[in-house]
């Protein structure tokens, strides 16, 4: 989340260490030798056109901020060293369907970014950002309607009440269609919004060109906080 100045305190080493096997929500597969554990597509996924971005062994497809961002345990985590740091896909994308899941420390707050520019400055920001956050943690509960887990920040509120605590793993699906947006949250429909629409009643100069971007990278946006990420895949939408 852009621009909260709050200090996080720091969480127990037991949630750092939370095991990143896979899910059974996840609707995929995995394959386990020794430690190693190794995510694949499901059969349905594959017919549908998904490719995995991050199976659990390898950060390959992942590129800037990897000082930061490590593979630990069959996960991508974010142990923050300088403070603010982005994870960003090797490859552009403009209309796609995203998957993956994520675990939130408490009064975690990170950011996914959606047709972002890669930006390798500390508080880089170019491109849009849906929310990261521990939404129940009492730091924050005073926010703006779309600050909060899942919305398409500073413009499209997301609903409340479908995030798991922190400690558990969330499953989320992001379509990004054009200007349409919708994010899935462990099933349910939290977001399903239109940027242009969100966007008609402002100002042209309060509106940031970045948001209607039409094509760049998806991106993980360090804000501080310890978050694990794992079984990531995208489908791209041809037209």
């Amino acid at each position: 989340m852009k621009h909260l100045k709050i200090i996080l305190i720091f969480l127990p080493a037991f949630f750092i260490t939370v095991s990143c096997h896979i899910s059974r929500d996840s609707g995929s597969q995995q394959a386990t030798t020794g430690k190693e554990t190794t995510f694949h597509l499901s059969k349905e996924e594959k017919k549908e056109g998904y490719k995995v971005l991050f199976d659990g062994t390898s950060m390959s497809q992942w590129t800037s901020n990897t000082d930061e961002y490590v593979l630990e345990n069959g996960c991508i985590v974010m142990y923050p060293k300088a403070g603010y740091g982005n994870l960003y896909t090797k490859q552009a994308f403009d209309d796609f369907i995203l998957r993956f899941e994520f675990l939130l420390t408490p009064e975690a707050n990170s950011g996914l970014g959606l047709r972002h520019k890669m930006v390798t400055t500390q508080s880089g920001y170019d491109g849009m950002e849906l929310q990261i956050l521990d939404n129940e943690a009492l730091v924050y509960k005073d926010l703006k309607p779309y600050q909060y887990h899942g919305s398409v920040y500073g413009w499209i509120p997301a609903k409340r009440g479908f995030l798991k605590p922190a400690g558990e793993w969330n499953y989320q699906e992001v379509v990004a269609d054009g200007d349409n947006i919708t994010v899935i949250l462990n099933g349910t429909v939290i977001v399903d919004g239109n940027l242009k629409e969100a966007t008609k009643n402002s100002p042209t100069d309060n509106i940031p060109a970045s948001l209607f971007y039409k094509k760049g990278y998806i991106a993980f946006l360090g804000h501080n906080s310890v978050v694990k990420f794992r079984n990531i895949r995208v489908k791209e939408l041809k037209k």
